[in-house]
């Protein structure tokens, strides 16, 4: 199999299946997963280009090859002359004369080096056609001010200027402007006119059939959750859900609903193997009593809820669809952790050690819920006569 990852980045072979999976319609936690790398690295490489696939490198049919660069290598260490050299290339001179001077000299050319500055020196971007139209540019960024999709724009344009061919431009066009901001055309401010309000395109063709999103196969509805643990009199009834920061990073948290005791997991992606394997290995840690029942929302992050009932003997329990006042303990405990875990930030900066002391300094604080008591004081009290 080849190999789809390096240290640092992915291989060539890598970014053509990361690009073939997305515009499949895969989720970057599934992409991620079958790469073997974190979910925020995945959505680092789709958000630098929106979510729109870079084109196919090509290279000029009168370009140098990599074995060519080499033979003047061979050619410069046996002093060889430029004409001796382009001779048996059958190049010009003055093209193995400028092919070395650009690279260092006689002295300092290496083949590798200079197929690499050849490369750099390629991807010099073509100015689009929203750049070089600053009054077209001017229109369209108007009209999306004022909330119009860019195939409205396009077809008013050609409709309002129909003699004008420098007031066209394609739908498409203003979509690959507006996701792609290395064009420096549209300023980035203007996506959030676009009703979807994405920040990356998805391909046209793209097609999520076949998958089972926001399905979970023998969910236990929260109605058939034991009555204790409605009532918040007995403790080891959780809540649980993901918070999410930037470069689609998240952090698993649990509370429990009698005392308010916060637990904060690191996981390695959105994705249901990532979330129930750390969930597992954290509630395994726990007392047996302390942890009888979980709610969860409708997130496919646990459509293996099964495979972690049968790790941790803990049931799962879900909450109906768009129901998040089912879950208001924990709803209201993500509040209180965005003070510590800001809405923008990159969670996967914080391991678990770190994530332990949030969930103290939360734990450690009193609420009025609790008469001012703390979380830590009101578990303990709970559970020292069960001890």
């Amino acid at each position: 199999m080849a190999r789809l990852g390096r240290p640092g980045g992915l291989s060539a072979v890598g970014k053509q299946e990361l690009w073939k999976r997305w515009r499949a319609g895969e989720s970057i936690s599934d992409i991620a997963r079958v790469l073997q790398k974190p979910p925020g690295s995945i959505h680092g490489m789709l958000e630098a280009t929106g979510g729109i696939s870079p084109p196919q490198r090509r290279r000029r049919r009168c370009a140098l090859t990599p074995a060519e660069r080499e033979e003047i290598s061979r050619g410069l260490a046996t002093g060889e002359s430029f004409r001796a050299i382009a001779a048996r290339l059958g190049r010009s001179a003055s093209t193995v004369c400028r092919e070395v001077n650009r690279n260092g000299g006689c002295r300092r050319y290496r083949a590798a080096e200079a197929e690499e500055q050849a490369l750099k020196r390629s991807r010099r971007p073509r100015r689009c056609l929203l750049a070089m139209n600053e009054r077209l540019r001017d229109m369209v960024a108007r009209k999306l001010r004022e909330d119009w999709s860019p195939e409205q724009i396009s077809g008013w344009l050609s409709k309002h200027y129909p003699d004008d061919e420098a007031m066209r431009v394609s739908h498409e066009t203003i979509y690959r402007t507006l996701f792609v901001q290395a064009r420096g055309a549209l300023k980035r401010e203007l996506l959030a006119h676009l009703r979807s309000r994405r920040m990356m395109r998805r391909g046209r063709h793209a097609s999520t059939a076949g998958q089972q999103r926001g399905q979970i196969k023998e969910a236990v509805s929260i109605r058939e959750r034991p009555p204790e643990a409605e009532d918040r009199a007995v403790p080891g009834h959780w809540e649980g859900d993901l918070l999410s920061g930037s470069r689609n990073t998240h952090v698993a948290t649990l509370v429990e609903r009698s005392s308010r005791f916060v637990m904060l997991v690191r996981v390695g992606g959105k994705d249901t193997e990532s979330v129930v394997a750390a969930l597992s290995e954290q509630i395994r840690r726990l007392p047996k009593a302390m942890m009888a029942t979980l709610t969860w929302d409708r997130g496919t992050e646990m459509a293996a809820h099964k495979r972690f009932t049968v790790a941790t003997d803990v049931a799962v329990y879900f909450c109906d669809p768009k129901s998040p006042w089912q879950r208001a303990t924990s709803e209201n405990t993500n509040r209180l952790l965005r003070q510590y875990l800001p809405r923008k930030s990159d969670l996967s900066v914080y391991g678990q050690h770190d994530l332990d002391l949030i969930a103290l300094k939360l734990n450690s604080r009193p609420r009025k819920t609790l008469g001012y008591s703390t979380p830590a004081a009101t578990l303990a009290r709970i559970v020292a006569p069960t001890g």
